[in-house]
């Protein structure tokens, strides 16, 4: 990365009106503060205005922009970060008015997707969201844009392309659409494969930083890339996990929640939400050590509810139990595990509970297989859970019990074998 951009000074500014509570608000600057390190930022100083409603035409009142002009002189700041997506007429306004680069909380958490995609379909959306972002707010921007330099809020499709022209851009757009449309027909193959296999499918899902890629990367033994950091997993990722009774199932670690996750970004990330989809089962992971962990729940199942996948089975599973904060009370009305993801016991215990709630929605079987059927035996111990085998003399054949899936095509195949 530019050494340039490695420690970008800026000046946070959020707008509190009288409809938002005082804790949330709170959070909400807490958590642009660990966006913009995330970004590589450093942060000066907060300033924050408490009004009836969001100043129309500069974001903040008259009198806070001045304030604001006397601490970007002396702070010697590189930019301003606003707490809120801003419309391109503040935009406009604020770049009359301060001599500094002025980016909002869309552009910066676009920013960090930029750093943090890493496959080609990951960086095609990050650009197509900014390019989104940027169409509406080219007019009247030259003297916004000729300070954009590089830095946070800057990155992905890079300068020459934010000083193109609209068509450019729009060309461009359609480009990317094109080849995502591709993308996501190869993924629809991908998932009808699995689904005529009738493999259990699994979704990860939780506020970013809960701790989802380390409980992925542990149950998995994969290399999904961890860091306590926000968003860091962009791109979906699938492996097969082995429950206690070797049944096999598949896990997806999918991208982190956030609060106001601005809507250019959830139409954009709508293909790692649709593994969300797909799933048979949810593992809603909450960091309980977080002292927001309340609404951060709250905030992934309102998406979740969007995305009409709250029907789907849940299991919340609260993370970093070894350092959990002292008001923790858990509300999840759903079943719940309590783990930390580096600890093998929890992890143990968090498979039994997966395994006993996949049973919950398995037909029991009891059958008797005969002894030349080695290939069933070999389906039913990787495709079911598997209870009991023993094989009787008597009968020639292996008495079996367990549960298998009401829908897998095993299931059928059992039938004729039955013991009545």
């Amino acid at each position: 990365m530019d050494p340039k951009t490695a420690s970008e000074k800026a000046i946070l500014v959020g707008c509190q009106t009288t409809l938002e509570d005082d804790l949330r608000f709170q959070y909400s600057m807490e958590e642009l503060a660990s966006l913009t390190e995330t970004a590589q930022g450093t942060v000066l100083i907060s300033v924050v205005q408490k009004r009836d409603r969001i100043h129309p035409s500069t974001y903040i009142g008259k009198g806070k922009v001045e304030e604001l002009k006397t601490l970007v002189e002396e702070f010697e700041a590189d930019l301003i970060i606003f707490n809120d997506e801003l419309s391109p007429s503040q935009i406009r306004n604020l770049a009359r008015e301060l001599e500094v680069r002025i980016i909002d909380r869309t552009q910066l958490i676009l920013d960090i997707f930029a750093r943090r995609a890493r496959s080609k379909e990951g960086k095609l959306q990050v650009e197509l969201a900014q390019l989104q972002y940027l169409l509406p707010r080219l007019m009247g921007q030259g003297t916004a844009l000729s300070r954009l330099g590089a830095g946070i809020g800057t990155r992905g499709p890079g300068e020459t392309k934010l000083e193109s022209d609209r068509r450019h851009i729009r060309r461009r757009i359609d480009d990317i659409k094109g080849q995502l449309e591709i993308i996501v027909q190869h993924r629809d193959r991908y998932r009808e494969r699995r689904k005529k296999n009738k493999a259990f499918q699994i979704a990860l899902v939780g506020y970013t930083n809960a701790g989802k890629s380390t409980l992925f990367n542990r149950l998995t033994e994969a290399d999904s890339f961890e860091e306590n950091q926000l968003f860091a997993t962009l791109d979906p990722m699938t492996r097969k996990v082995i429950l206690p009774s070797g049944f096999s199932v598949l896990l997806t670690d999918t991208v982190g929640f956030i609060q106001d996750l601005p809507t250019t970004l959830i139409a954009a990330f709508r293909s790692t939400l649709e593994e969300v989809k797909e799933a048979d089962l949810l593992l809603h992971v909450v960091d309980m050590s977080n002292q927001d962990y309340f609404s951060h729940e709250k905030t992934v199942n309102k998406l979740l509810e969007e995305l009409e996948v709250n029907r789907i089975p849940q299991i919340t599973v609260y993370n970093k139990r070894d350092i959990a904060h002292p008001d923790f009370v858990p509300v999840a009305k759903s079943e719940t595990a309590f783990i930390s993801a580096y600890e093998e016991e929890d992890r143990s215990s968090l498979k039994q509970k997966i395994e006993q709630t996949i049973i919950e929605g398995m037909e029991p079987f009891h059958v008797l297989i005969p002894s030349g059927e080695g290939k069933l035996l070999s389906q039913l111990k990787n495709e079911t859970i598997l209870r009991e085998l023993a094989f009787s003399e008597e009968q020639d054949g292996y008495v079996c019990r367990g549960f298998a899936l009401k829908d897998h095509q095993i299931t059928g195949q059992l039938k004729k074998y039955t013991v009545r």
